[in-house]
């Protein structure tokens, strides 16, 4: 795939996996154009004074609910990453209608506007929360993965494909834990963990978007793909921030889970495994994307890939390195 002929529109473009996608692909790919596409004016200026204003890059104002803004920003497009999303649990709980809106219709408004624009690809970023959820964030991301993959029955009247990744925690990210433990420890309070038995699959922002990029250069139409990732417990990050601070436990808050799951039993039958990661072929006997039959193995019967029984964990160096950087940003902004 060459990345210099693509015209990239990023939806929620100016968030944090955003602007580091856009970060990777100017220095390594230079597409013909990247096109920035959010609702955050302030967000979009931020870009610009933060060094992102280079000529290919496009800053387009816009709200995923809007179908005829998606329209016209994707004429041109070959290549959409489907980012944007209302992400907070407590949030989302709270305003589900507002997270349906944008996470399930305004997928589909995504999904509409690129078979319209004739885009070759389109790929969407999932989340574990949409594997048997139990919040409505999570059924709002299983719903738009149902969506992106089931909306490769129009393939036979237009050259779009879709596909989703789905991977855990993203450290770093808008609502992870750590700003939060690093605030508790610069206050001297102690840090609050909801349940200590906690498990979470862990990857650095940088190996989501390579995981995504890859996906991209790879993908047939219908698949999701799982990146094999670490898991660590929650104990051991707030150790890793804190040694020695006292912990309290708050209890789980309404939708939260103990431990993660990103493939269930009932997928592993369609997932084939290879090096580094799994993908999920659509159930549909006469669809593309059953491609990686032969370059992946088959799963046994029962797999479950879940964060307590993942065998690869984090060990506290590892965990000390990934949070180096965001533990150097948030200095950083104190001192500002």
């Amino acid at each position: 795939m060459n990345w210099k002929n693509q015209v990239v529109l990023v939806t929620g473009g100016t968030g944090s996996f955003g602007k580091k996608f856009i970060e990777i692909m100017q220095a390594e790919y230079q597409p013909a154009k990247i096109i920035i596409f959010s609702r955050d004016e302030l967000k979009q200026h931020e870009m610009r004074l933060a060094g992102f204003d280079q000529p290919n890059l496009r800053y387009f104002l816009g709200d995923i609910r809007d179908r005829e803004r998606l329209v016209r920003a994707m004429n041109g497009v070959t290549v959409v990453v489907h980012a944007a999303a209302l992400k907070q649990v407590p949030a989302c709980e709270y305003n589900p209608m507002e997270a349906i809106k944008t996470n399930i219709l305004g997928s589909s408004n995504v999904i509409e506007a690129a078979i319209d624009a004739g885009v070759e690809k389109v790929l969407a970023l999932s989340t574990d929360k949409a594997v048997n959820p139990v919040n409505l964030y999570g059924a709002t991301k299983l719903a738009a993965e149902k969506l992106f993959v089931q909306s490769n029955t129009y393939a036979a009247n237009s050259p779009t494909r879709f596909s989703c990744v789905r991977y855990g925690n993203v450290i770093g990210s808008r609502g992870s834990v750590i700003p939060l433990f690093l605030q508790q420890r610069a206050n001297g309070t102690v840090l609050t963990i909801t349940d200590e038995r906690m498990t979470r699959f862990w990857l650095s922002l940088e190996q989501g978007v390579r995981f995504v990029i890859r996906a991209i250069e790879q993908m047939h139409g219908g698949e999701v793909f799982v990146p094999k990732i670490p898991s660590t417990r929650i104990t051991d990050v707030a150790h890793t921030i804190a040694p020695g601070a006292p912990i309290e436990q708050i209890g789980i808050r309404p939708g939260e889970k103990l431990h993660e799951v990103l493939i269930h039993e009932d997928e592993a039958r369609s997932t084939v495994e290879l090096e580094d990661m799994y993908v999920i072929q659509p159930a549909e006997a006469l669809w593309f994307g059953h491609e990686w039959q032969e370059k992946g193995s088959p799963l046994p019967d029962g797999f479950r890939y879940d964060s307590l029984t993942n065998p690869a964990w984090l060990t506290e160096e590892e965990i000390r390195q990934m949070i180096a950087p965001i533990e150097l940003a948030y200095n950083n902004r104190t001192l500002a």
